[in-house]
């Protein structure tokens, strides 16, 4: 017999997010590095849809070329809560792969997460957005700010969240052909570990300035793949200031209307895979018609 709590098919949205900035302010005696960075949604982003097991399995249906299903978040997120939770059944997990992996637009992460708060509604174990938040602090840096679901100020390693307010701007964002190793970033002896400290008000009085709220990771990207900086002139060209999201390779830049970000957009064909996007304050995940938007 079905979980009753579980429809026969349902669509969960995983959706993007940008780093309007990311900046690396010290090393922590863990190893871990102190960042400060901002998060905003867009409309666009990976689909989950979630069917209920007779049994206690967890398994993912639909493949992922190059993550093993054991190594794959959305599962490790499941059988995470699963154990958490003492849940007696298992669940079918499909994915609709569209965010690129590597791209620093958090797809893995946001999959994490929509499965989180997904099986804690489907699953009724009535758990709070701080506990999932805490659960998928075991996951990655970027899980808790999908958990939540609003654009947010972030500090530590990503943790410390603190919601904001920020124009809602389209955007263009540039897929280069590449996947940008994080851990590879991280490590580089020229990444710049000791950017001054900056303060909310004075990103929020200008969240777009390109000239001083920057990526650090992306001096080290430009060097290392000559496409992403290729992308990152093309669209300086034909946007203003794009900037490099994340520690991926996905670049972007904020117009004001859809239709100017449409039409950079149509300029990249044959030249650069693009995506046209809203940018989002509150997640499409808590927009959507499953959960309540408090």
């Amino acid at each position: 017999m079905d979980d009753p709590h579980i429809p026969a098919r349902h669509i969960w949205p995983a959706p993007a997010k940008l780093n309007l900035f990311l900046h690396i302010t010290g090393r922590r005696a863990d190893g871990f590095h102190e960042l400060q960075t901002v998060f905003q949604f867009l409309d666009i982003g990976d689909e989950l849809q979630f069917e209920a097991r007779t049994d206690a399995e967890i398994r993912r249906i639909t493949p992922v070329p190059g993550v093993a299903e054991a190594d794959d978040l959305v599962v490790r997120a499941a059988r995470l809560l699963q154990n958490h939770s003492g849940y007696a059944q298992g669940v079918n997990i499909s994915i609709n792969k569209r965010l690129p992996m590597g791209g620093g637009l958090g797809g893995g992460s946001s999959d994490a997460a929509t499965t989180l708060v997904a099986l804690n509604q489907l699953w009724g174990l009535g758990f709070s957005d701080d506990e999932l938040a805490g659960l998928g602090l075991r996951l990655g840096a970027d899980v808790p700010v999908f958990v939540r679901g609003r654009a947010a100020w972030a500090e530590g390693v990503g943790e410390r969240l603190q919601p904001v307010e920020l124009p809602e701007p389209w955007f263009v964002v540039l897929v280069p052909n590449v996947h940008v190793s994080t851990v590879q970033l991280f490590g580089d002896p020229q990444l710049t570990r000791d950017a001054p400290a900056i303060k909310i008000r004075d990103f929020l009085a200008s969240p777009h300035d390109g000239a001083r709220f920057r990526n650090v990771f992306e001096p080290i990207v430009r060097a290392k793949y000559r496409e992403i900086d290729a992308a990152l002139v093309w669209l300086s060209e034909h946007g203003g200031a794009a900037k490099l999201t994340g520690t991926g390779g996905c670049v972007f830049a904020p117009f004001e209307n859809e239709a100017a970000a449409r039409k950079v957009a149509s300029q990249a064909k044959g030249q650069w895979n693009s995506m046209v996007a809203r940018g989002c304050n509150r997640s499409p995940l808590y927009r959507s018609e499953q959960l309540p938007d408090d």
